[in-house]
């Protein structure tokens, strides 16, 4: 067993692998990496519609102060404030639900990236036509130890798969490399 096998998450029991993602494997194929994205993907992701939430949250809770519009005005501070902090929550459910909803595996055969609450996004590519890879780190991801890893196949011109916020983003990248040299030279089944 290499140092990359030893280090990265071990795979979940097959009791705790979602069914969504058995019912893409093929008869014998063996999954040896399966990646959740860090719990961190929550509100890296909701920064920036939070933070639109929150300025125009202050600004309606502001306009009735206006002297102009205090009678025009069909709500007040308080309202505005129960309507923005309602929208943070839900803002932040969904972003949970997403969450929630994505996997990434890596078989002997192929990467698979699912995710997708109302609308199921399955992405699959054989280790034999993967070209490229790319590991990412933002400023904040490296900060926390994520990073997300980037994946090309032959022909195409940019990386047209990527498994987000992942721990320990080096150790995953380098099991896939093992795995692609490993299992990538045989011909796909």
């Amino acid at each position: 067993m290499t140092h990359a096998q030893q280090a990265v998450i071990p795979i979940a029991p097959a009791h705790a692998v979602p069914a969504a993602i058995l019912n893409t494997l093929h008869g014998d194929e063996i999954i040896i990496l399966l990646v959740r994205p860090s719990a961190w993907l929550i509100p890296l992701s909701v920064l920036a519609p939070l933070g639109w939430i929150l300025a125009f949250t202050i600004l309606f809770m502001w306009i009735p102060r206006l002297p102009l519009l205090s009678g025009l005005i069909g709500w007040n501070e308080t309202q505005a404030a129960i309507v923005g902090v309602g929208l943070c929550g839900i803002r932040l459910a969904w972003a949970s639900l997403d969450w929630s909803m994505r996997w990434f595996v890596l078989t002997d055969r192929r990467i698979i990236t699912r995710r997708g609450v109302l609308s199921v996004y399955l992405f699959e590519a054989p280790l034999t036509k993967l070209q490229h890879t790319l590991v990412v780190q933002s400023v904040l991801e490296r900060a926390i130890g994520l990073g997300s890893i980037g994946f090309a196949t032959a022909g195409s011109d940019t990386f047209i798969a990527i498994w987000e916020t992942v721990r320990r983003p080096f150790e995953v990248h380098r099991t896939v490399l093992e795995a692609i040299e490993r299992y990538g030279n045989r011909p796909s089944r």
